[in-house]
């Protein structure tokens, strides 16, 4: 039996590689979410930047909070299992106008994570209609495995490292994945997915979390995780501590840490020692 996903859903999840538009809550929730953050903005006199974009469920505790969302969680497990860890969170903001873009990419490509039992439920705290750039996918993608990829950092491009598929990807089938805020999208570590710039005057904001079954090993060196549900049983990371309060020194401190490793491993071979904004 399954918790929040229909049986059909999780058949479309694991021949698609994805599955939506699913709600996690209401706008009024969503534009709760998006202020707390939009103050932190506000105080700090600009969008959320570079390493704070990253590791975000270790600093501030609303988005502790939504990390252990019970929507979220249970349509996470209807894919992955009961025992779940949250690998990383990322903002993925287009600002009204902005050319930002996400090229054509498989989320396994720099991670390094074990058997690719990982999902990512992208949530929207703003609505993210096709024009705004919402994501796309390229469904059963993620049934052909690890495909090469070519780094770019091109500075217009969200990714950590600009990188692309390499050759030609046949996007005839591409699916376009727009949802209204409070809704939510769950993709496969290895399903094809990119998104094009905000054409849109309006924000659109993205919350990235990345879930793990507790039984998935790093093979690179991003060995710290968040129990988010159930028991960790195999002991592949090092599990952190929800924030207490937003930004104190323990949050911080935590945060520098899990981000020393998680670099680590998503820049491995390059000189980069810092997210890009």
């Amino acid at each position: 039996m399954t918790r929040f996903l229909s049986e059909q859903q999780v058949a479309d999840y694991q021949r698609d590689g994805f599955v939506f538009p699913l709600r996690a809550f209401a706008r009024e929730t969503a534009d709760a979410y998006r202020h707390r953050l939009e103050s932190y903005e506000a105080e700090t006199g600009g969008p959320i930047q570079a390493n704070m974009r990253h590791k975000v469920h270790l600093l501030f505790t609303w988005a502790s909070e939504l990390i252990r969302h019970p929507r979220i969680l249970d349509a996470v497990e209807d894919v992955l299992g009961p025992d779940i860890l949250c690998w990383s969170t990322n903002f993925f903001i287009k600002e009204a106008g902005d050319e930002s873009f996400v090229s054509w990419h498989q989320d396994s490509t720099y991670w390094g994570l074990e058997p690719p039992d990982v999902v990512t439920a992208w949530v929207a705290l703003s609505d993210a209609p096709v024009e705004s750039g919402a994501m796309k996918f390229k469904p059963g993608s993620h049934l052909g495995g690890q495909i090469a990829h070519s780094d770019t950092f091109h500075p217009k491009n969200l990714l950590t490292r600009g990188q692309v598929i390499d050759g030609d990807l046949d996007l005839s089938d591409a699916v376009s994945v727009p949802l209204q805020a409070g809704e939510f999208s769950l993709h496969h570590i290895r399903l094809a997915h990119g998104s094009e710039p905000n054409l849109t005057a309006n924000r659109r904001i993205g919350f990235a979390i990345r879930y793990i079954g507790a039984h998935v090993k790093p093979v690179k060196a991003a060995r710290n995780a968040t129990l988010a549900r159930g028991i960790d049983q195999f002991g592949h990371f090092d599990l952190e501590q929800a924030p207490v309060l937003d930004l104190d020194k323990n949050a911080l401190a935590a945060h520098e840490h899990a981000m020393k490793g998680q670099l680590a491993a998503l820049y491995s071979g390059t000189d980069v020692k810092t997210a890009r904004d």
